[in-house]
Order: C-alpha cells, then structure tokens, then sequence
C-alpha cells in the first residue's frame, strides 16, 4: 500500500471512532493514540489492506478490549456508499446453513438437543425454520441449547428464542447510546406460532470460547433471568452492537455505537463474557449438561423412549 492510501485509511478511522463510538472518552483516547501511531510509522510500509487492518485492530482494542471495535477486512471489494457488507453475506449464509439450525436431537432420556450456528438469524430469514425446530422439541423433558459455534446474529431472534422458553413476555436489556440516554428497550416475544415450552422443563445451554455476540446475549438473558444452566467455556466478551463503515476497498471500519444493560444484573457480557454455571471444555459441555439432566429427574423418566 502507497503511505498516502495508508494516511487515509488511519485518519478516517481515528474520525469515525471519535464520533461515533459508544464511550466517547475512549473514543478521544483511540484517536489520539491512532494519530500518534501514525506519526511514529507504525504503519509505514504496510503490504496489503489486510496486514494494515490487523495492525490498527490490535491498537483499536489495546485499551479496552472491545472486540466489535475493528478494522475488518474483506476479500470482495465494497461498495462506495456506507453500508453493511455483512448483509448479502448473511442472506447467502441463512440459505445455505437452513436458517442456522445445525441440528435438532432427541437424546437419551427424551432430553431435546437444539444446535444454532453459525449466527442467529434474524427472523425474516431463519423464522421459519426455527419454529419447525420447536415443534418437534415440543414434547421433549428437557432441552439442550448448543451455542458453542454461535459467533452473533440478530438481537430479534434471541427475543423469539426467549419468548418460547419464558412464561411470559420479560424485559431483556434497554439500550443506550453514547450520550448515556436509554433508546430501546428488548423483550422477549410475546407471541409465537408454537406453544411455548414448560417453564418447569430444565434448559442446558452450552457455550464455547468461540460463543460470541448475539450467541452469548442469548445464553446471558437465560442464566440471569434464571431459566437456563450454562455448560462449557466461558464466552468471548463482545456485547455492543456496532455500524459499519467503508475506509478502502476492502476494509471496513465496524464501530459499537450502544451497550445493553440488562435488568437484572444492570451491566452485560462486555469485555468478561457470559461465566458458565458448570464449567467444562467445550468439546465435554454436551455430555456434561446431558448427564445433569438425567441425574435430577426421577429414574422413570430417564429411561429411554422409543424413537
């Protein structure tokens, strides 16, 4: 890359930061750390877009570690106005992945397995098919809710998750900006096209390092509402939703511009992830959670059922 393109792509990212991001104080601090990186040539000589977005990342998240807060690169070259090149990409992947639902099990002891991955989708693309999963969960004991390859998605989705296993409609975070105003406010859904699950039936959620996002506000709003145990890893930590914003052909300037805060515990997931209940390694957290089930239901009931 020529040191000018270079100039370019630094201080439009330093302005972008220092408006839009969510803690305006770190947001002056990015800038001027940004600036005074690229006085010294931290930058200089830089051989590809990709190299140079690794670098200035790396600086972005030094202070406080927010891993949405990027300079992301992308192999396909972006459009020239402002948007999300997350979107195509995500409608290609919900009509190839059937809508994120990776697997729906019935296991041992009518113990109901339900894998989302790679994303939540929102439900204009996945809504269909997640409704199909829950009908045939619907007469399983318990459930097993497999996040641990959910890397994000859409905040709507975890409402229609929520509202299914919840009694009924419940307040999962309010949303402020970066002025400290709340704007928004989420619930879980209040109605959905299935019967909702027994709020007496367990829910297992498992979780990984690679859990992230939308994935772990899902596992967040269901331990500290109480509703569900979280088996595995504890998750990657990145709670603010962000807007993107082009720099180069190929790298984008992802900025979080709000954090939630939830009702219960009046924080979120930032920067310490969601703490599992039962800690295990990821690839143990299935049969680990399978076997709580099993060992706090009555001998009859974990019997297995014909299939």
């Amino acid at each position: 890359m020529r040191q000018a393109e270079i100039t370019a792509v630094v201080e439009r990212t330093a302005n972008l930061v220092e408006e839009h991001y969510v803690f305006p104080e770190v947001a002056s601090q990015l800038s001027v750390l940004l600036a005074d990186q690229l006085a010294a040539g931290r930058y200089a000589d830089t051989p590809d877009p990709r190299t140079l977005g690794d670098t200035v990342t790396a600086d972005l998240q030094s202070l406080n570690g927010d891993r949405h807060l990027r300079l992301k690169h992308h192999d396909e070259p972006l459009a020239d106005r402002d948007q999300d090149p997350d979107d195509e990409r995500i409608i290609r992947l919900a009509t190839t992945t059937m809508g994120g639902i990776a697997q729906v099990r019935r296991l041992d002891g009518n113990v109901g397995l339900l894998e989302i991955q790679p994303h939540l989708f929102p439900p204009q693309l996945a809504g269909d098919q997640l409704t199909a999963a829950l009908r045939l969960l619907a007469d399983t004991d318990a459930l097993l809710l497999d996040l641990r390859e959910n890397v994000g998605g859409s905040p709507d989705m975890v409402a229609l998750i929520c509202g299914w296993l919840f009694e009924e409609p419940t307040l999962l975070h309010t949303m402020y900006n970066r002025a400290g105003e709340p704007f928004r406010q989420s619930w879980s859904a209040a109605y959905l096209p299935v019967p909702r699950y027994a709020p007496d039936k367990p829910v297992h959620v498992l979780t990984s390092r690679r859990t992230f996002s939308g994935g772990e506000e899902l596992a967040y709003d269901l331990q500290q509402s109480g509703r569900a145990t979280v088996v595995g890893e504890r998750t990657g930590g990145g709670a603010h939703p962000r807007i993107g914003f082009r720099a180069h052909a190929h790298l984008e300037v992802t900025v979080p511009i709000a954090r939630p805060v939830h009702p219960i515990s009046g924080t979120n997931w930032e920067g310490t992830g969601v703490r599992p209940d039962i800690e295990t390694p990821a690839e143990d957290a299935l049969a680990v959670a399978h076997r709580a089930v099993l060992s706090h239901r009555p001998e009859s009931a974990t019997a297995p059922r014909p299939r």
